[in-house]
């Protein structure tokens, strides 16, 4: 299916600005740091916050059947199954449980990248005390680069798209390589997941984690962290608690065995109202995705394209060229002379959110947004 173009005004693209009630306050260009919740999730955790206050634990089984229906979501988002999915508060948990969780052997290596955001970077780097050798590389480097790197690697770890450039890897042709030589293959998909594809199937991506609070519009405090059936029982579940055995709802057995899914990771009591409004916000991407395939991302990358454009004509570098296959939501530019603090702050002056990185301006729209209010942002640069 071709995806709908950027111009077009249907009755849908109409109905899903609807649930953004910050278009009225706001022209949100930020969805690479803090997103602002759709109504879908904002609306579900209301709900369950109105439970608690009015009814307490009354309807705990609603309750347990989101974690269910949270784990449903993720899978279908990544073409997973839900004994996969583990609820985690954030993208670094999910890193760190991996990395944690492996045994780890001195000669053992790691191929990362060096343009990675921390959360990706100082957990392998941490691993440099237990005798494990890191191959940086750069995310711009050649497929082969990273083929000559992964061969007797244990490794790899990237993110799908980077935090600050924008770009967006191969996961398919990365994936392909890993498998290949045998390497365990983590994919850092906060800045893509829920509207670029991600198939860890045809991937090969044997781990993944992402945060709510970004292009997946829901709450801070809850992520995803998937990790392939048959590689569980090769990562130890390092946080431990009540929840992570088989028999956990019996609270007098003492059998320590994990339960045979994800759920092994989750070490207590979850964060139920964040459950909620991500299950929710997955939920409506995954319907916005499945009526229109493809149609989020065309949107998201012809604004940033068109972002990146206007930067350009207004005298601004690029950080990066955009080409079609690399391409995603972020755009960071930046101008000589120019403190890309005072430029965010212009911004926000009129109600347009950037966020200023490294010295550059990074902007990261969403696909609910229109061409009108990315020219306004343009036109005060």
């Amino acid at each position: 299916m071709i995806p709908h173009d950027l111009t077009t005004h249907s009755d849908d693209w109409q109905h899903y600005r609807r649930q953004f009630p910050s278009l009225a306050n706001l022209t949100y260009l930020n969805h690479a740091a803090v997103a602002p919740l759709c109504k879908p999730a904002a609306d579900a955790m209301r709900w369950n916050a109105d439970d608690a206050e009015t009814w307490g634990s009354f309807h705990y089984d609603r309750w347990m059947k989101c974690y269910d229906d949270f784990r449903a979501q993720a899978a279908r988002m990544i073409n997973a199954d839900r004994g996969e999915i583990a609820v985690v508060k954030n993208t670094s948990e999910g890193i760190a449980t991996v990395q944690m969780g492996l045994n780890w052997r001195e000669g053992d290596i790691v191929v990362a990248f060096r343009e990675e955001f921390p959360a990706n970077y100082f957990p392998w780097q941490r691993l440099e005390a237990k005798g494990v050798s890191i191959r940086w590389l750069s995310i711009y480097d050649s497929l082969d680069q990273i083929d000559a790197a992964a061969k007797g690697a244990r490794l790899l770890a990237i993110s799908y798209v980077n935090y600050l450039s924008g770009h967006r890897v191969d996961l398919d042709a990365i994936g392909e390589i890993c498998a290949r030589h045998g390497v365990f293959y983590f994919v850092d998909a906060i800045q893509g997941m829920g509207v670029y594809p991600i198939d860890v199937r045809k991937a090969k991506i044997h781990a993944l984690a992402a945060d709510g609070h970004k292009w997946l519009l829901g709450p801070e405090g809850c992520g995803v962290l998937y990790i392939q059936q048959d590689q569980q029982d090769s990562i130890e579940p390092v946080e431990f608690g009540w929840t992570n055995v088989a028999g956990y709802n019996d609270y007098a057995s003492r059998d320590m065995s994990l339960r045979s899914d994800a759920g092994r990771y989750e070490c207590g009591t979850l964060n139920t109202v964040g459950c909620f409004g991500l299950e929710a916000s997955m939920r409506f991407l995954n319907d916005v995705e499945a009526a229109h395939p493809g149609g989020m991302a065309a949107r998201i990358t012809r604004l940033a394209d068109r972002l990146a454009d206007g930067a350009r004509a207004n005298g601004y570098e690029l950080m990066i060229e955009r080409q079609a296959p690399t391409a995603a939501g972020i755009v960071s530019f930046r101008k000589e002379g120019v403190d890309s603090r005072m430029t965010v702050a212009k911004l926000k002056a009129q109600r347009i959110t950037a966020a200023p990185r490294q010295g550059w301006i990074r902007v990261s729209p969403h696909f609910y947004l229109e061409t009108a209010e990315v020219d306004r942002a343009i036109e005060l640069l």
